[in-house]
């Protein structure tokens, strides 16, 4: 492009291509002003803005006909855009889903892995059911009811003992600490041993 033409060809062809309205910028003015003095486009003045078009007489007239026949081919190129759209929108769910499911070969590994699990559980399982040291449900029954009878036993003495210390603290001039500490008396709390439920 010539120092001469400075942008003029290109506008033009820009107005004519585009076919719309533009108001003059900056660097354009000037070019816009000599192509609407050399009749290659139209200038027109609204108020103190001047806008520069396209000669419309260049092209052919379009008549209702032929512009209700763009608006149909605008809505079906618009359906069909809608319709594409959605059809990505699918493709790309679909495609996120296959990214995140494993591979065949992934699934192989995982196959095995568990094949190994499982054959680890059962030779567990044999080992159990082989054993000749099982409890029977009797001498199950017969250990529970012993727990029982020691727990019971354990409250009842635990509660002998805070109400024999608690008479000896009513003439005592020192704390319940300080007392248990010189007869040497470790409480279920100093060895952090909760008495089981019954």
């Amino acid at each position: 492009m010539s120092k001469k033409d400075n942008g003029v060809a290109l506008i033009l062809s820009y107005l004519n291509e585009k076919n719309r309205p533009y108001s003059a910028q900056d660097a354009v003015v000037k070019a816009m002003e000599q192509l609407a003095l050399e009749g290659k486009i139209k200038e027109k003045m609204y108020g103190k803005q001047k806008i520069y078009f396209a000669d419309q007489g260049q092209f052919t007239e379009v008549n209702d006909a032929d512009l209700k026949a763009m608006d149909s081919q605008i809505s079906e190129l618009g359906t069909q855009v809608q319709s594409i759209s959605h059809s990505c929108r699918q493709l790309d769910a679909e495609l996120k889903e296959l990214n995140s499911s494993l591979t065949t070969e992934e699934m192989i590994s995982e196959i095995q892995e568990l094949k190994t699990e499982c054959s680890v559980y059962r030779a567990r399982l044999e080992k159990i059911k082989a054993a000749t040291n099982h409890v029977t449900p009797e001498e199950k029954e017969k250990v529970y009811k012993e727990r029982g009878v020691y727990v019971k036993e354990w409250k009842k003495r635990k509660r002998l003992a805070s109400d024999m210390i608690s008479a000896i603290l009513e003439g005592y001039p020192k704390s319940k600490k300080q007392f248990l500490e010189e007869v040497g008396v470790e409480t279920d709390e100093d060895c952090k041993v909760v008495v089981p439920s019954t």
